[in-house]
């Protein structure tokens, strides 16, 4: 491809206050429409603005989180333009001095490679309303509950260069801002929304091309998607020899497809001034500090830590690290049965597993950190063989009990009984001399896959009781036995 695409991130990220930005309106979501709007966010006569306070705390501890300047002074702004749903006809933002100032940004791809993203900025602002289509035949219905929900907006550098690596950079980001708790990230509700700055330039230029900015797409898969569709449309833009405008588009899921809105406003067209109704925020360094000291432990301190403490590989750490709830899940199935690889595979493979096919989230989980350690317990101390303990666990997750009651009730206690073992070893060696045969004449290579056979068999008759461990070694002592007979 003869082009390279450069792509910019805008995360627009509600924050998790109880209250409004600049109101003691309610945030919760799913509200009847408009019920949730007082007369500040409505911008009636002589309402004045008051800042909440847990708004520029969470803005804080985002800037502590990825290292970013903090901006001891900040101010807000009045970002001017007309749309139906933004009641006072502006929108306070901040604009030259925010909050959160320039600050790195590590991302992992799939393949286990890192990359730094630059982040220019972060910076607090009120969200407009809702407008509705879908339901009004021609009309358009205005929901202001949003209206005043406080806003993260973090803006990347141009540094992302494909659709991988922004979905990369979302999905870190997601992460982050759950793990400090400042925002809930829930796509689906509007939580965290992603407007798409992207352009093409030939390969090897380092002069910027025009782009364009696609607005409010709310999933990763759709973010990919978009980025796709967008690259494709500009290439063959440019190839026919046209030029790319500079506008506003959106990203149509079900026609897979980037549509042009209007065209892209600049800065200038805002009319930026700053807010008369709130004085500058000033904060001190102590204040900072004070803030950083409750960050908790951050996705990456905490995948060094599984991969050290642990023994986990880098892939396993980062599955289990990126998401806080998975992990202190994780981290209780370890402190219960104390064998972290072990716990690691059946919280990814078995828990992971069900959770998808299900559809739910962690906190949906039937099977808790506690009862899942105490089915790991029952593996190593040999009471079910890992086969059976699948059994067990679908019988958890079932609500059947916890593992031992599973146990009981099913008869499914490993049978680690030397005598009963060797009685089931001999039946089945006894009863297939032709496949002892070929064992005993193959070299050492084929004779372990051969074992497997015999395994098989006296697994079979045991109904998957019998201890593995255990009939590997009776067995194996057995077949040199028959061995010892033919030569002699």
């Amino acid at each position: 491809m003869s082009w390279e695409v450069v792509i910019g991130l805008e995360v627009h990220l509600q924050l998790a206050t109880r209250s409004k930005i600049f109101s003691g309106a309610a945030t919760a979501f799913g509200a009847e429409p408009n019920t949730q709007a007082c007369a500040v966010d409505l911008a009636m006569p002589g309402m004045l603005p008051v800042l909440n306070e847990q708004a520029v705390r969470y803005a804080v501890m985002f800037g502590l989180g990825i290292g970013a300047e903090i901006g001891l002074r900040s101010v807000f702004d009045r970002k001017n333009y007309f749309y139906p749903d933004l009641p006072k006809g502006y929108q306070i933002s901040q604009f030259q001095e925010p909050i959160v100032g320039r600050g790195e940004f590590e991302i992992q791809l799939e393949d286990g490679s890192t990359r730094s993203i630059g982040i220019t900025r972060a910076h607090l602002e009120e969200d407009a309303g809702k407008s509705l289509h879908e339901d009004f035949h021609g009309m358009t219905g205005i929901d202001l509950n949003r209206a005043g929900t406080p806003l993260l907006e973090i803006v990347s550098e141009p540094d992302l260069r494909n659709a991988e690596e922004a979905v990369a950079y979302l999905k870190t980001l997601h992460s982050l801002v759950t793990y400090l708790g400042i925002s809930d990230g829930n796509m689906a509700e509007g939580s965290m929304r992603c407007d798409i700055n992207l352009s093409l330039r030939r390969a090897g230029s380092t002069t910027l091309g025009t782009r364009a900015e696609i607005k409010n797409v709310n999933s990763f898969r759709f973010v990919e998607k978009a980025i796709h569709h967008e690259i494709e449309r500009q290439a063959e833009i440019l190839e026919a020899g046209g030029q790319v405008v500079q506008e506003t588009r959106l990203y149509d899921a079900d026609r897979d497809e980037t549509r042009s809105m209007r065209s892209k406003e600049v800065a200038n067209d805002y009319r930026y001034f700053p807010e008369p109704d709130l004085l500058p925020v000033v904060i001190d360094q102590a204040w900072v500090e004070s803030i950083r000291a409750t960050l908790p432990e951050l996705p990456p301190a905490k995948r060094q830590r599984f991969v050290s403490d642990y023994g986990l590989s880098s892939y396993d750490a980062g599955v289990l690290a990126a998401n806080r709830a998975l992990a202190d899940y994780y981290e209780a199935v370890v402190e219960g049965c104390t064998d972290a690889k072990i716990a690691a595979n059946w919280v990814q493979v078995e828990l992971l597993g069900q959770l998808n096919r299900g559809e739910l989230e962690l906190g949906q989980s039937p099977v808790g950190a506690a009862a899942l350690a105490g089915l790991i317990q029952r593996i190593l101390d040999g009471s079910i063989s890992g086969k059976i303990a699948k059994q067990v666990f679908e019988a958890m997750w079932a609500g059947e009990g916890d593992a031992d009651t599973i146990i009981a009730a099913r008869g499914l206690q490993q049978v680690s009984d030397s005598g009963a073992l060797e009685a089931l070893v001999d039946e089945v060696v006894g009863g297939n001399p032709a496949q002892v045969a070929q064992y005993l004449a193959a070299d050492e290579g084929k004779r372990k896959k051969l074992v497997g056979f015999f395994v098989g068999q006296i697994m079979k008759l045991s109904k998957g009781q019998a201890n593995p461990q255990m009939v590997n070694e009776l067995l194996n002592k057995k077949l040199a036995a028959a061995g010892s007979d033919g030569e002699s």
